[in-house]
Formats: C-alpha cells, sequence, structure tokens
C-alpha cells in the first residue's frame, strides 16, 4: 500500500511483529494534593462600616415608620415607603457584590416581619395603595434576602365594595 505525504507518494511501513505498549514507563506516584486551608476573610473596613449602618437603619425603620404616620398620618408612610425603597435597592447593591454580613441579613428579615406587625396592629391605614406599597416593598427586599421562603404575613387588602340593590 502507499500513502500520500503532502504530495510524495511513499510506500506504508510494515509493522508486523511490532510488539506495542510493551515498554511502558513506569507510573509515577503523585501524593495526593494537601488541602490547602481556606484564608480567613477579612472584610476592608468601610464593609464593616457599611454593615452597621445597614443594621442601625432597619433596627430603626419601624420605629421610623411609626413616627412618620403619627407625625402625617397616612401620607407619612407613604413618604417613608419611598425612602425604605431607596434603603432597599441599596442593600440588593451591597449584597449582590457579596459584602453583606448574614447578621444584616437576619436583621433585614426580622424587620421585615416587624413593618407588617406594626402596619396592622399600630396603624389605621385607610388607603389600600399605600398597605399595598408597603407590602410590595417588603417583600422585595424579603425575595432578594431569602428567596426559597414563602411568607404568609402579609395584610389582606380592604378595598371597600358596595354593591347597588336593584
Amino acid at each position: 500500500m502507499a500513502t500520500d505525504y503532502g504530495g510524495n507518494w511513499e510506500p506504508e511501513m510494515d509493522y508486523t511483529g511490532h510488539q506495542w505498549f510493551t515498554n511502558l514507563p513506569p507510573k509515577a506516584k503523585t501524593p495526593p494534593p494537601a488541602p490547602s486551608p481556606k484564608p480567613t476573610y477579612v472584610p476592608e473596613p468601610i464593609i464593616v462600616e457599611r454593615n452597621a449602618v445597614f443594621m442601625y437603619a432597619l433596627k430603626s425603620a419601624p420605629d421610623v415608620l411609626a413616627d412618620q404616620y403619627k407625625a402625617f398620618g397616612q401620607l407619612g408612610v407613604l413618604g417613608w415607603c419611598s425612602e425604605f425603597s431607596e434603603l432597599i435597592d441599596e442593600l440588593k447593591e451591597f449584597g449582590s457584590h457579596g459584602h453583606m454580613f448574614t447578621d444584616t441579613r437576619d436583621q433585614a428579615l426580622e424587620t421585615c416581619a416587624e413593618l407588617l406587625h406594626v402596619l396592622v396592629t399600630d396603624m389605621d391605614v385607610k388607603m389600600q395603595i399605600i398597605v399595598m406599597f408597603l407590602s410590595f416593598q417588603v417583600q422585595r427586599l424579603r425575595k432578594f434576602l431569602d428567596a426559597s421562603t414563602e411568607f404568609d404575613d402579609y395584610p389582606q387588602p380592604n378595598f371597600p365594595i358596595h354593591f347597588m340593590q336593584r
């Protein structure tokens, strides 16, 4: 048989009688890799400070909401919801970079429950759009922090429905 190597026809090598794989190199014994110790995470001081600021803001949120309600009524709640929305946006950005501590996350979840409790027990908010807006903000934060849990402590909307008698 002939083989074409780049346009030059050469006769094919005859390998009859050749013993393949008889002179194998010795297997090198490789020791298992030593487990490398995980470096201890030491956050930068700005990260620690930012978490502390978030913790303070989250701990005070229910009291601030109650104060806004006492000072301005339902519209105070609506205005506070906008400020809370900005806090949520900052928390989401901070957390998506991996800087949020678990204590901050736990406090945020606890704050969500407290906000809804304050809304239901301590406030008489008749404007259902405000109740829904605050519930939505709480849901946004909860979904970011713990997407797998389903929460059922949201207030039920209470729309006045009057049917006309015919």
